[in-house]
């Protein structure tokens, strides 16, 4: 019998030691890959009062181009306690770094649901409130004249599943544009204004427990013709909490909407400085 040529075994310990080759400097690429993927924070944004998350999406789909996760997530709207305690649930939810975004009444939400979340690494405030602990909302709108909102809210009772009842703040169809987003065309104001989600008037009572942006570094922007928020309020919020200031000149209440590109710059410069 013919003994075997060694050259069949040959070639099959190189295709051997080829694939293993192979598989060993595909490892390292996977996980960097994967630790860079990990790297990125999660932006979190929360809406305000008289809106919903949707108010977002021209920042989100920036965002998603350059590869962060976002999520936008309901703010319940039923009063500080609760809303705070929501987000809270949410941010305990995500792995990994966060940046907290908030616009207008989020702000004073993401304050007080922040606090204790370790992973938060950045709070970013877009024409927000930016409440320290003690503090009622009532009391901060008073600092400042310039707040068309007082005079363009309806107020709706409903009723709490314990029989009290509850009351919802609504700004008047004729108010609408002119107090919350005069930068924005008035075919989406229309819209915007019939698909508005109310919000406890409670919210403006109930008492700050905390304030995140003592522990947690932040950045912030002012609306310049902002007729919710005064300007002057925002300025005074964020001078204190020593945030990182930009301003959205000529922008109403909106800016997420009406100028998203800033909106995402300033995000992206937390998420740069955090990193």
């Amino acid at each position: 019998m013919n003994r075997p040529t060694a050259l069949p075994r040959r070639l099959a310990f190189a295709a051997v030691a080829g694939g293993l080759a192979a598989a060993l400097l595909a490892v390292p690429s996977a996980t960097a890959a994967s630790t860079a993927s990990a790297a990125k924070p999660t932006v979190v944004l929360v809406h305000g009062g008289f809106a919903d998350a949707s108010g977002w999406n021209s920042v989100i789909e920036r965002l998603q181009r350059d590869g962060y996760k976002t999520i936008a997530p309901a703010n319940p709207l039923r009063g500080i306690p609760t809303d705070a305690a929501y987000i809270n649930s949410v941010l305990k939810s995500v792995e990994g770094p966060i940046v907290l975004v908030a616009h207008s009444y989020g702000g004073a939400v993401i304050t007080n649901a922040a606090v204790g979340v370790e992973n938060v690494k950045a709070l970013v405030y877009i024409a927000a409130m930016a409440p320290d602990e003690g503090e009622k909302l009532i009391d901060l709108f008073g600092k400042f004249p310039g707040s068309q909102i007082p005079d363009s809210v309806r107020e709706v009772p409903y009723a709490n599943a314990d029989g009290s009842t509850g009351v919802d703040l609504y700004l008047k169809p004729d108010k609408f544009r002119a107090a919350f987003a005069a930068d924005l065309p008035v075919s989406t104001t229309r819209l915007m204004q019939a698909t508005q989600r109310p919000f406890a008037a409670s919210s403006y009572t109930d008492v700050t427990a905390g304030a995140a942006w003592r522990t947690i570094p932040s950045w912030a922007l002012v609306a310049t013709e902002d007729k919710a928020i005064p300007p002057a309020l925002e300025r005074f919020f964020y001078k204190r909490a020593k945030s990182k200031v930009y301003e959205a000149k000529g922008a109403s209440h909106v800016p997420m909407m009406s100028q998203p590109g800033l909106v995402t710059r300033v995000i992206k410069d937390a998420i740069h400085a955090v990193d």
